[in-house]
């Protein structure tokens, strides 16, 4: 026979609605009852009706999380930082990945509310009108994480891409870099690329430069697209002294591209990436990059959520910044 709440409050002695708010956490119960109920479950591997417990209360101990990829390590991390941030508390999250399809994400943001989670988290603000509208519309709070650069449904936690592409160009061009190119990966589907590609041509533009030349792939970020799309940009014949990269999954693709080629690095050209990635880091010459606080910004959101779980009338922005890791490649 299945256990139910029944079973755990007889075998415990105590009455069904108080195995209920020590499964919620609620309320004042005495560390003895608390201990009695607890093993009761454990004796009978009970498992509670999360389900039933939200319909019946409005809300529930779920945090949705929806991220655009677990493939790219980035998202793992800002994972990471969630999870630190939900230790020690009774909430746990729901995860969806999207593969950056707002059509997906609309699904999942639909599926997730009807859960009544206690807050949902989702990744930048590209969103479909019906899911800006669920999200504008529910009761719930929502932080909207990685970008700073417009304003929030709710609570918005990370850093300002377009700031980021300047201080890459601030970089190349405070060390004499006159001649530079840009290796990206697709736009539409990580618009947070492309603002730091604009980031980086006005960042130039003070400089009085601007980009020789440019070559993107259509397809995903990743190592291989990173070394075809810096083949084809030197293919082309421009002088360039520098490539920036849309993040360091492709620079590091630049980066064996130059090995395989004999390209020396910075010598012959310099390579200057996006994310502070641990790859980059152990290359035979460190990457240049833009370190972004990936587990920072989880940790934070979810800090700022369970401080005030009632949505404020005033949205609020945190900038966890970014920095230059020096490295050796520019």
């Amino acid at each position: 026979m299945t256990p139910t709440l029944a079973h755990v409050a007889r075998l415990a002695n105590v009455s069904e609605n108080t195995v209920s708010r020590v499964i919620r956490n609620k309320g004042s119960i005495a560390v003895e009852t608390r201990e009695r109920v607890n093993a009761a479950i454990e004796q009978l591997g009970y498992i509670p009706n999360r389900a039933a417990g939200s319909l019946a209360s409005s809300s529930s101990l779920i945090i949705g999380v929806i991220l655009p990829s677990l493939s790219n390590i980035v998202f793992p991390e800002l994972l990471r930082g969630i999870n630190a941030g939900l230790s020690g508390t009774p909430y746990r999250p729901m995860i969806g990945v999207t593969d950056y399809d707002l059509g997906v994400e609309q699904e999942l943001i639909s599926s997730l509310l009807a859960w009544q989670p206690a807050a949902l988290i989702t990744t930048g603000f590209e969103h479909t009108e019906q899911a800006r509208r669920m999200l504008e519309g529910s009761r719930v709070r929502v932080a909207e994480l990685m970008d700073i650069d417009d304003k929030p449904i709710d609570l918005a936690v990370g850093l300002s891409h377009r700031e980021a592409g300047r201080a890459m160009a601030r970089h190349l061009a405070q060390r004499g870099y006159r001649n530079i190119g840009y290796v990206g990966h697709d736009w539409m589907a990580d618009r947070r690329a492309y603002a730091r590609y604009q980031g980086l041509s006005e960042g130039l533009a003070e400089a009085g430069l601007s980009l020789v030349s440019e070559c993107r792939t259509e397809q995903p970020s990743s190592t291989l697209e990173g070394r075809k799309t810096l083949a084809r940009l030197l293919a082309r014949g421009a002088e360039i002294d520098a490539v920036a990269f849309s993040n360091d999954d492709m620079a590091v693709g630049g980066f064996m591209h130059c090995l395989a080629a004999g390209i020396a690095v910075p010598d012959n050209l310099a390579l200057i990436g996006f994310n502070g990635l641990e790859i980059g880091q152990v290359l035979p010459k460190p990457l240049t990059t833009v370190l972004s606080n990936r587990f920072a910004i989880g940790k934070a959101a979810v800090d700022v959520l369970l401080e005030d779980p009632k949505r404020p009338p005033e949205t609020r922005i945190i900038d966890t910044g970014f920095s230059i890791i020096e490295g050796a490649t520019a």
